[in-house]
């Protein structure tokens, strides 16, 4: 690679990494800024919770339409557009006067961001070379990895103290910034015009993945076994049969399925759904337990989490750089199991764990996390020939999306019904004639007696007080329970790890001509 090329290969990624840290940061940036929106525009939970519902489930939509999109008009097209369309949605968002128009900007929105991380991709792996691909994700991933961390923190200090309008008007200079170096920088990508759209795959993938995702997203209101989610889940398992059936026999398909007969593609989106599973669980119970259990607010739960997302962003390019020269196998697996000791000490957490405690795990886990994704995405990617990246990458994100999703899902419910478990265990075991209830009984007694309140009322604050100890004793308790279920999926991802192949001299050389004689 001579030195004009390498210099190309560098502006490509910085721009690419411009547009990933914008998408991927405003999927986690709004949610802070939720209860806000229902007081300015004055919506109900049902209908304001469509910002962040509309959002993802347009993103489903879209995103296996990239590698169709991507073969078709070219790679630095469909990028410069996915930027534009991002940016006028970002606009839009800022400008929003009711919760329909917001939720109507954010579609916009998602129909842009959702193209920008797949294509961006696309066009990494078509522009750089295999020995330096290790290195040029690793600085990709500090986007990829650290945005979803920063978001909620970012968001926190904006709505507590800016206005709240800035998380979506601060795209705008970004994103206009992001299309300018797109346009002058990226040279144009080969485009194939004759190439025929797969409608019947574009429509089942659509209701199939919206079904599904709708379904998950919904499971903590309607439970499992409602028939509301019974219908989702039922009409995703028909489009999604009816989507791969077509998929395997069209000349042309939408998402070409047939890439998974590629061991090592395979193997890393297995890894990257289970270990994925795991991650989004955890990101959704952390502010849980920090500002509903501790009582911190959603500026100090996101500054809780800032180290994790620091260290995840210096660790990308490191692990590239060491994937470049041994290979993916012990990184991954070393990292998972830092993740995964991570996360059982995350399921001894009390109500009274220090702080700082809580923050070095995090830090501590994001340090496996980032020692362990990439390399193994790249080690996955790799293996792809250049022809089939588009499409590759367009499974790998629809994966990762669908299994964010089952993860939260999967885990909202356990920590829901071990609640309910804990709750009773907790209330029975509740003893009214110990001394130390006597004593708490005299103590509220004597408080209401001195602010004049009724003895009636104060027996009432008194169960009220103790009632609230028993909820969250049974929430954190549950919550442990959680995060040893996480703990059992993330050793679930370890060991599979043990099957990547080491790294050796060749392997990298006849990965495209294995692949090429499978297809």
């Amino acid at each position: 690679m001579d030195k004009h090329d390498e210099r190309y290969m560098w502006l490509c990624l910085s721009v690419i990494v411009v547009g990933t840290f914008m998408a991927i940061l405003d999927s986690s940036i709004v949610n802070v800024a939720i209860p806000k929106m229902m007081t300015i525009f004055g919506a109900a939970e049902t209908q304001i919770q469509w910002v962040l519902t509309g959002y993802m489930l347009t993103m489903s939509i879209v995103i296996p339409l990239t590698g169709y999109l991507t073969d078709r008009f070219g790679g630095k097209n469909i990028y410069v557009f996915a930027l534009v369309v991002f940016t006028i949605g970002s606009a839009l968002c800022g400008l929003a006067t009711s919760t329909n128009t917001m939720i109507a900007a954010r579609v916009v929105q998602a129909i842009g961001g959702g193209m920008i991380m797949p294509v961006g991709m696309t066009m990494l792996f078509q522009t750089v070379p295999l020995e330096k691909r290790g290195v040029a994700l690793g600085f990709w991933g500090i986007a990829a990895m650290a945005a979803p961390a920063i978001g909620p923190t970012l968001s926190g200090y904006i709505v507590q103290y800016m206005d709240w309008r800035l998380i979506f008007t601060i795209n705008i200079p970004v994103g206009i910034i992001g299309v300018t170096l797109a346009i002058l920088l990226l040279k144009d990508s080969p485009k194939h015009y004759g190439k025929k759209f797969d409608i019947w795959g574009a429509v089942t993938s659509a209701l199939g993945l919206y079904a599904l995702l709708l379904g998950l997203d919904k499971v903590s209101e309607n439970g499992w076994m409602s028939p509301y989610t019974i219908t989702l889940l039922a009409i995703a398992l028909f489009s999604l049969t009816a989507f791969v059936f077509i998929e395997l026999n069209h000349p042309e398909p939408l998402l070409d399925l047939r890439v998974t007969k590629n061991f090592p593609f395979t193997l890393s989106l297995i890894i990257n759904t289970v270990t994925t599973i795991a991650m989004f669980g955890a990101i959704f119970l952390m502010p849980i337990y920090m500002q509903s259990l501790r009582g911190y607010s959603a500026m100090q739960s996101g500054m809780m989490m800032l180290p994790q997302a620091i260290i995840t962003g210096i660790m990308m390019p490191i692990s590239g750089k060491l994937f470049d020269r041994y290979g993916a196998k012990w990184l991954t697996i070393i990292g998972l199991t830092i993740v995964t000791g991570c996360t059982f000490m995350l399921s001894r957490l009390t109500l009274d764990t220090p702080y700082n405690t809580v923050m070095l795990i995090m830090a501590v886990r994001g340090f496996g996390n980032g020692l362990a994704m990439m390399p193994m995405q790249t080690e996955g990617m790799n293996s792809v020939p250049q022809h089939m990246t588009a499409r590759a990458t367009a499974l790998n994100t629809t994966l990762r999306q669908v299994s964010g999703s089952l993860g939260i899902a999967i885990l909202t419910t356990i920590l829901q019904s071990r609640q309910a478990f804990h709750n009773g265990i907790f209330a029975q075991s509740l003893n009214t004639s110990s001394p130390a209830f006597t004593k708490a009984q005299a103590l509220i007694q004597g408080a209401v007696t001195v602010k004049g309140i009724s003895p009636t009322a104060g027996q009432g604050l008194l169960f009220m007080q103790i009632y609230g100890s028993v909820v969250k004793s049974a929430t954190v308790t549950a919550m442990n329970d959680t995060f040893i279920v996480a703990t059992g999926i993330c050793v679930v991802g370890v060991l599979i790890a043990f099957l990547i192949k080491k790294k050796s001299p060749k392997i990298d050389t006849i990965y495209e001509e294995q692949v090429s004689m499978e297809m």
